[in-house]
């Protein structure tokens, strides 16, 4: 039996990502249970002699259940595949959500998925923030990206599913071992879960909690665009804010690089990211070099904004004084 509380949920335009895979489909069919509003959105990458039938019958679902449906031909990606096509499959979320107003996207990850990404950080070396990459709930900016299926297995979806005699699709691609995810999925995570699923799901939990403990350390008090101001409580959580507010940008810092942040107090990571400490102030922006007036630098000085942070400000014309009010 899947219990969910999905109340959130209820109220607001909702997307759910769409594959007509085990996982989807089990999430589909739960949200139309549960009675909550939603429209789908599904990639079609061609890879596959199943993929148009994958397509057409989302499209034939979403009309049977007066759902809409939104779907897209990926172009072909000649190289590292798995990247090209999450960043073109949130490419045409992010526009959907952006066009159409969405409050959420719902996506199926389940705990397969968070064991998965667990041993991937953990074989390349990660701390507990990048270990639990996957959150029931992740606020990004504009929606809300929301996972409701964390705490059950691949194999409670796929009961579920044929229980009910619902629909869905098997993704050969999911055995091909090329792909890295696919290659922990088949020796350990699987396994692991088959075996130690009702302890895995309390680990989960309570990292979960530990997390939260540990990023209490710092609060985020002002983000515009990509500049984002951290109030440190505490000298040590320098590191772990700067490593979690780039994450949330799309940078993910290596081991020599958190070393760096946590020796120097103004840095530039990876010549893309300037990272500046002033006081209990965290200030992170893109790494920028401008021509900037003198009367703008002068004022930027007197009001003590990091040397480093300044050319962004300059860019994006954000008010140094509007900025500095702020706290």
């Amino acid at each position: 039996m899947l219990t969910l509380d999905l109340s959130h949920l209820k109220g607001k335009k909702n997307l759910l990502a769409f594959s007509a895979g085990v996982d989807s489909s089990a999430l589909f069919f739960l949200l139309l249970k549960y009675q909550i509003k939603f429209d789908i959105a599904i990639v079609n990458y061609g890879t596959r002699e199943t993929s148009d039938e994958e397509e057409m019958h989302a499209k034939a679902l979403a009309k049977q259940h007066k759902l809409f449906c939104h779907s897209i031909k990926a172009p072909t990606f000649h190289s590292h595949f798995e990247k090209q096509a999450r960043d073109f499959r949130y490419e045409f979320f992010e526009s959907l959500i952006t066009i159409e107003g969405y409050d959420t996207l719902i996506t199926a990850h389940q705990l397969n998925d968070q064991l998965e990404w667990l041993l991937m950080r953990l074989s390349k070396g990660a701390g507990l923030s990048e270990l639990l990459g996957l959150e029931p709930v992740t606020q990004k900016g504009h929606y809300a990206l929301v996972r409701p299926l964390l705490t059950y297995s691949k194999e409670e979806l796929l009961h579920y599913l044929q229980t009910n005699a619902y629909p869905y699709f098997v993704d050969e691609s999911n055995s091909d071992e090329s792909y890295e995810r696919n290659k922990f999925r088949k020796h350990f995570s699987d396994a692991l879960i088959s075996e130690y699923k009702e302890g895995i799901q309390r680990s989960m939990e309570y990292l979960r909690k530990d997390k939260e403990i540990l990023e209490s350390g710092f609060q985020t008090l002002y983000s515009n665009k990509l500049l984002h101001i951290v109030k440190l409580h505490a000298p040590a959580a320098k590191v772990k804010a700067a490593d979690l507010t780039l994450k949330k940008l799309g940078y993910l810092l290596s081991a020599p690089q958190r070393q760096e942040i946590e020796k120097e107090s103004s840095l530039v990571i990876g010549g893309a990211w300037s990272i500046a400490l002033q006081e209990d102030l965290l200030f992170i922006a893109p790494f920028l070099t401008v021509d900037m007036p003198k009367k703008f630098k002068e004022l930027c000085r007197v009001l003590k904004v990091p040397a480093k942070i300044r050319p962004y400000l300059f860019k994006e014309n954000i008010n140094p004084k509007f900025l500095i009010s702020n706290f």
